[in-house]
């Protein structure tokens, strides 16, 4: 059963908040939060706060046990939670990855402005939303057999590319190239690899989505440039989603084996819900293994979404993709766990780096790529920022996801009906096609916490720089 959490909190600068180590309590290390006084405020009533402390206790954590601004309480970690693990050491934990394994977020950029899509916007939607099938347990249009399935589990977008759904540089714009290493589908149970076989290409539900945007405020032209962004009033889409049906069963098959390793390997732990086993395990290798199958099979997923959405443009508009320059800026992932190589001690070490509901923000100069996307909710904003050095050297190069829940959906739809939410976003001109009205109650914009505000501190913190603002004018969700 959740608690709070009840030990000491000390207030390091505006922005940082750190739960001191309790020998007591079995802590190896201290937690360090991300907020500022008013989103602090409410965590102090979250379990989320007993969760990073109970992370804390578990055997080879490198640095803190952290949480990012949009912090809630999650399984076993918390939503928003950053733990790094001694790669020899230490432990990796389906909780600190999430039920969606690499749930994640990209952006396309366009040439167009609002003022191009001429009065058709509506018969935009309906085409997208007719084009990527959206709600639970949706079966997509990509067809395939055990080869081809065993291609997306190993290669993820770089599959999909070869097929045809994409172009070479969509891969170059996707973190790891869409393609985690060391992904091993050897031991995927019969039910995992059923789930997969149909959900290729769709989009999902809950707090999934596809929005067509517009650029609403550039903070930094010059790094906007870099990206295709100009001036506010462009048109942009965002795609939020992960692996389905496939990556829950690959989580829900490894909580078992993971609860049989910690008897196995004599790990104390304050709450089952950390269930995990040594990296250098057989039921760590294997949990790897079937993760990065998942996190390919996610990045595949967008990949696949985003030639519908793009045919979708062209078919709804008569126009060719020359003209509409849907290119994609940038696809992160933020349920993942990943071997980086990090200094520690003034020595380079080899890292299990966990982030849930969280994402790489790493700074100028790294050989990958450093964008970053944090998604709003249904009805606010969205941001395009840049990752840091600073926050390579807080948080391992991680900075916040989103904007974070602070209602309970079972809350949320009590709180409104989904055509009160539907009346409320025409009013602000946000036009919304849902597969189901009880959906739209739970991702209404009150459930979640403030975006501007989770953004501006991970920016004041530096963990991530503002690079422009984008504003939904159109949503699509299961």
């Amino acid at each position: 059963m959740a608690k709070r959490y009840e030990g000491p909190i000390e207030q390091v600068d505006d922005y940082r908040w750190r739960l001191p180590r309790m020998a007591s309590a079995g802590m190896h290390t201290d937690g360090i939060v991300y907020a500022d006084q008013v989103l602090f405020e409410d965590l102090k009533n979250d379990a989320a706060l007993w969760q990073v402390a109970n992370v804390a206790c578990m055997p080879g954590i490198v640095g803190p046990s952290m949480a990012m601004p949009d912090c809630h309480y999650g399984y076993g970690f918390p939503i928003g939670g950053v733990a790094a693990f001694d790669a020899a050491e230490g432990v990796i934990s389906p909780g600190g990855v999430g039920y969606d394994i690499n749930c994640g977020v990209r952006l396309l950029r366009t040439n167009l402005e609002l003022a191009d899509l001429g009065g058709r916007l509506a018969q935009l939607v309906d085409r997208i939303f007719t084009t990527v099938p959206a709600g639970v347990g949706e079966k997509g249009k990509i067809k395939m057999k055990g080869r081809e399935l065993e291609e997306v589990f190993v290669q993820g977008a770089q599959a999909v590319v070869r097929w045809g759904l994409g172009r070479p540089e969509d891969i170059e714009a996707t973190e790891e190239r869409g393609s985690l290493p060391g992904a091993d589908p050897a031991g995927l149970s019969d039910r995992a690899v059923k789930r997969a076989q149909p959900q290729l290409a769709t989009l999902g539900s809950g707090n999934h989505f596809i929005e067509i945007q517009i650029v609403d405020e550039v903070y930094d032209p010059e790094v906007a440039g870099v990206f295709g962004l100009g001036a506010p009033g462009q048109v942009t889409v965002m795609i939020h989603t992960g692996s389905r049906g496939f990556g829950h069963q690959v989580c829900d098959d490894a909580l078992d084996v993971m609860q049989a390793a910690v008897r196995k390997y004599n790990i104390e732990l304050p709450d089952r819900q950390l269930a995990c086993a040594p990296v250098d395990s057989p039921e760590g290798r294997r949990y790897y293994g079937h993760m990065a199958c998942a996190a390919n099979y996610a990045w595949a997923n967008r990949q696949a979404i985003t030639d519908s959405v793009r045919e979708a443009f062209s078919k709804a508009l008569g126009q060719g993709d020359e003209k509409l320059g849907l290119e994609l800026v940038w696809d992160v992932a933020h349920n993942i766990a990943k071997f980086e190589e990090h200094p520690v001690n003034g020595q380079s070490k080899r890292l299990c780096v966990h982030r849930k509901g969280a994402t790489r923000a790493f700074g100028p100069g790294h050989p990958s790529l450093p964008a970053k996307l944090v998604p709003g909710d249904m009805g606010t904003a969205s941001y395009l920022l840049v990752g840091t050095e600073a926050a390579m050297a807080q948080t391992w190069g991680s900075t916040c996801h989103g904007a974070g829940r602070q209602m309970s959906r079972t809350a949320a739809r009590k709180r409104k009906h989904g055509n009160e939410v539907i009346r409320e976003l025409e009013a602000q001109d946000i036009m919304i096609r849902a597969a189901g009205k009880k959906t739209v109650a739970e991702e209404m914009p009150e459930a979640y916490k403030d975006v501007d505000r989770v953004v501006e501190v991970c920016h004041q913190a530096g963990l991530s720089h503002k690079v422009a603002r984008l504003v939904p004018i159109a949503v699509m969700k299961g």
